[in-house]
């Protein structure tokens, strides 16, 4: 997002993006008076790369990826994954609980109860192998030359 008259703003609302190889990336703002605000939004976006501006529009050169980037970028994708897999547990906790107080409201009897917890911790174990196959997906794509 971009400080665009002190409202949080897509950059995509604010310039028209295009990338005329592989390894360039031009934004082009459509209000030439938001080009420093839309390179220092990209600077701060802390992806790794650097705006340059010509006074009309912004170049960013995507350097290829070298060893130690693709083991980063792993990584990455690991600690998203794990933050995901908690996001779920979480949920599940929440479910469950909500299950157990209405188990003592008596508005749930102990055996649905004990079907939808079940049902709960199946669903979180689903979901947490499809994370754990989309991360290893993801880094033998990452680390494949």
């Amino acid at each position: 997002n971009v400080d665009y008259y002190g409202a949080p703003t897509p950059i995509r609302s604010l310039a028209g993006i295009t990338t005329p190889s592989a390894q360039e990336i031009i934004v082009d703002p459509y209000d030439k008076a938001a080009l420093a605000d839309v390179e220092r939004a990209i600077f701060a976006a802390n992806l790794g790369l650097t705006p340059s501006n010509d006074g009309k529009i912004i170049r960013i050169s995507v350097p290829m990826l070298t060893e130690d980037r693709r083991k980063e970028l792993a990584k990455s994708v690991k600690k998203f994954g794990e933050e995901a897999k908690v996001a779920v547990r979480n949920i599940r906790r929440d479910t469950i609980d909500f299950v157990k107080k209405a188990e003592k409201a008596k508005s749930v009897s102990e055996d649905d109860s004990k079907f939808y917890q079940g049902e709960a911790q199946n669903l979180t174990d689903k979901i947490s192998k499809e994370i754990e196959a989309m991360i290893s997906k993801k880094e033998k794509d990452l680390l494949t030359i």
